[in-house]
Order: structure tokens, then sequence, then C-alpha cells
């Protein structure tokens, strides 16, 4: 309950916020730089990001460290980068904005949710799309703006097994299932507690309200709002295994010799790059890529300018390198990471394209998620809490 009051808190602050200096209220999907300049060329660009000569970067992913060495290599521009979990960056910006502190220059961040609500809402980051890659980023994906794309999915043991065992997501709620499917707790990572408010959305409750009549041969009864609730609620109370980490779940579900002992094969919902596990800790891991209505969801790393930056040429000049191939190459050296660049490659040797996979996941709506967010963690603290 206090993790659900500071969250609302934070949000009515930064409404407040808005309100208060008598701003038009932005679209949080929409959302523009606050000063309107000329698009440089890329050459222009160049000079006048070497002439800051530093530049600072908040991340969620450890790789930015690796991206930022090519980039200083390339450009000859120092780099200050953080790695920060995802409720750490997005509090730092906010109390830096809030200060009229300069900290970052721009931010490499998940949770789209509290990224559209609580940062890009009151005007602390803005959206900035490199003019040399408007035509090559998908559209849906510039606002804002996408810079990778991560997918979490159903993967089992399949030691010995000759066929997948899981095909609808309602088996996760069936007590002849009970204890069988890992989830990293939604309250330690942000992306998790938005995938849950996802499947309380209309499109998706409408679907997983189908998915349960193809598993049961009936319509559903509702004891909660729609049938994303009433699903979340059935596989916790069928004794979902709430874990910390999707590396300890993974490991968890892939140790071989399980499959002997048990009636079902585990198997957790978590980061595919995690499969790569398979062959260098030997363990059982294979994806479910046929499930009723979802194999998974999928989540994504949004690069924005911060408004009070100190070094803004030199954050879009590194924003343009991420989608390079070179930029890319710290995530795409691994499977379950997807750059918005359709030019990048995967590796296709143990990987699918992300046009594979996105039409068997759930996709993430920050406005919708930061709207609702709240409502979901507080029918999840009866679970967790």
């Amino acid at each position: 309950m206090k993790k659900l009051l500071a969250y609302l808190m934070v949000s009515l602050f930064a409404i407040t916020a808005v309100m208060a200096t008598g701003a038009k209220e932005v679209a949080p999907t929409a959302v523009a730089s606050p000063v309107v300049e000329p698009e440089l060329t890329h050459e222009e660009l160049v000079s006048k990001a070497q002439a800051e000569g530093k530049v600072v970067v908040y991340a969620t992913s450890s790789r930015i460290a690796k991206a930022a060495e090519g980039f200083t290599k390339k450009y000859g521009i120092e780099v200050e980068s953080s790695n920060l979990k995802d409720f750490e960056l997005i509090e730092k910006v906010s109390k830096e904005a809030e200060a009229k502190v300069s900290g970052a220059d721009f931010v490499l961040a998940q949770d789209a949710g509290r990224l559209v609500g609580e940062l890009l809402g009151p005007g602390y980051l803005y959206n900035y799309v490199p003019p040399t890659l408007k035509d090559v980023i998908p559209v849906s994906m510039q606002n804002p703006l996408q810079a990778f794309a991560i997918n979490k999915v159903f993967i089992y043991n399949d030691e010995g097994l000759s066929s997948v065992p899981y095909s609808n997501i309602w088996q996760f709620a069936d007590p002849a299932f009970k204890s069988t499917l890992n989830f990293k707790n939604p309250f330690q990572e942000g992306v998790n507690a938005n995938f849950l408010t996802m499947c309380t959305s209309d499109e998706w409750a409408a679907k997983i309200a189908k998915a349960y009549k193809s598993y049961y041969g009936k319509d559903i009864v509702l004891t909660t709002p729609n049938a994303g609730y009433e699903w979340i609620k059935a596989i916790f109370e069928n004794d979902l295994i709430v874990g910390t980490s999707d590396t300890t779940i993974a490991e968890n579900v892939g140790i071989k010799g399980q499959n002997a002992k048990k009636i079902n094969p585990p198997v957790g919902l978590f980061v595919y790059s995690k499969a790569r596990y398979a062959t260098s800790k030997n363990l059982a891991l294979k994806a479910s890529m046929t499930m009723e209505p979802f194999s998974g969801f999928y989540y994504s790393l949004y690069t924005l300018v911060c408004a009070s930056a100190e070094h803004p040429n030199a954050a879009k000049l590194f924003i343009e390198y991420l989608f390079s191939a070179e930029g890319f190459a710290p995530w795409g050296a691994d499977c379950g990471t997807y750059s918005a660049n359709p030019n990048n490659p995967i590796q296709e040797d143990i990987d699918y394209p992300f046009e594979t996979w996105k039409p068997l996941l759930v996709g993430e709506d920050g406005s919708y998620c930061f709207e609702h967010r709240a409502e979901v963690e507080e029918f999840l603290n009866q679970y967790l809490y």
C-alpha cells in the first residue's frame, strides 16, 4: 500500500505542477520539444555535439556503458553514464527537475506508464526523433521514441518432451496445474505491473474471456471487473510462484531432472534472452509460442531528452548512435532485444524477428498504464502483502 500511495502522490504532483504553472496539459503520447529548433544535418549535429564535449545519460540497462565506449571512440565525446533501476531513474529525474538541477542530458528508460505520466507529461523529458531516422523507424515507435523492444515470454522446461505442454493461459489458473507458473514480483519491476495492467484493458480482457471459453468450453462468470482481473486473481490463487529475478526464475525452471518428478513441467514468464541459458548453463528451456490469447508481453526502452540538458546536441547525437548497428551491438549480441531500426539484424540462429513476436505478445500502452496501474496495484495488494 505504501508503494501505491507513493505512486499516486508522485502522479498527483505531476498533474498539479502542470496546472499550477498555467501550462497547457500535454497529451502523454504526443510530447513535443519545448524549444522549436531548426533541424540540423548530421554533420552540423556532430560539430555542435563535439563542441559541448560531454554527455550525461541515465539508463535502466547496464549495457549503456558498452555503448558509451563505442560512442566516445567514434566521436571523441566523453560519456558519463549511470545504470539505475526503473523507479530510481524516474525518481531521480523528477527530483532534479523539481529542484531545477541539471542532471542527465537524456535517458534510456523503461516503464512506459510512469515515463508518460510523471516525466513526459510535466515536461521534464521531451521527444526527439533524429531526422535521419524519421523514414526508417516505424511511426508507431516514434512518439515516445522507442530504441529497443524486449520480450518476456512463457518458457518451460522441455527436457524429455516432444510436444508443447502449454497452449492456453488459463492452464495456469487450473488446479490441475497448481504451483506451475513462475513470474517476477510486479512490484519489483514496473514493466511486469504494466503487463498485468494491460491485461485489464477492454481489448485484452475480451481476448482473455475468449480464451477462457476455448479452454473450459463455457463463458466466464465474473467476480471482478473483467476477464483480465479474473485471470490475475485466478493465477495468484492457484499458487503463482512469485520470484525476485528473471535470472533466478529461468534457472529454477530450467534445471534438468525435474520433469521425471513432476506431473507438469515448470514454466516461467521471463525475458526471452534467458533462453540462452539452455546452452551456456546446460538448462532445459524452450518458449511456448502458440498460447491463447498471448505468449507473453513486450516492453520498450525509450530514449528521451531532458528539458534541462546541458549538452542537448551530444544527447541527440548519442540517441542517433543507438539506432546504428554499432550502437545497437551491446544489445543485439543477445536474443530477446529488438532495435526499432529494422535494418539492425537479430541473432537468427537463436531468435525470431520482432515482426514474428509482436502479434503473439501483449503490448504496452503508456497512457493506459499511467491511468489504470494504480487500480491494478491496489488489486494486487491482497495477494502480495
